[in-house]
């Protein structure tokens, strides 16, 4: 199981219904294989996510945030953990909403320093 504890990573890609813009940057913690992440951006005020880390390096995680309007968005995410031929980490998301108009979407990260 790879261990994502206090690694950061880039959004470098997300469809046009995710609320993650390019080059945020979340900031993982891990205990276990239990995932954690705090976020906060332009138009999200607070969001927080948890997953559990599998060994098939995939995460299954959900997540909820606030966004800027005062709604509250909840959503699941499938993602698949990639080391990059750099000895970096990309991940991999498909994820949907679990409100609202409870579309899917995909999204990347890029581990960076």
């Amino acid at each position: 199981m790879i261990n994502l504890n206090n690694k950061k990573f880039k959004a470098v890609a997300n469809t046009e219904n995710g609320d993650i813009p390019n080059d945020f940057i979340f900031h993982y913690k891990q205990e276990g294989n239990v995932l954690t992440c705090s976020y906060k951006c332009d138009n999200i005020v607070k969001g927080n996510l948890i997953g559990i880390v599998m060994d098939n390096d995939t995460i299954e995680m959900s997540y909820h945030q606030i966004n800027k309007q005062g709604e509250i968005k909840t959503g699941i995410c499938t993602s698949k953990i990639i080391k990059l031929d750099n000895g970096k980490i990309r991940i991999e998301e498909s994820w949907q909403w679990t409100n609202g108009d409870k579309s899917k979407g995909s999204s990347a990260l890029e581990e960076c320093d």
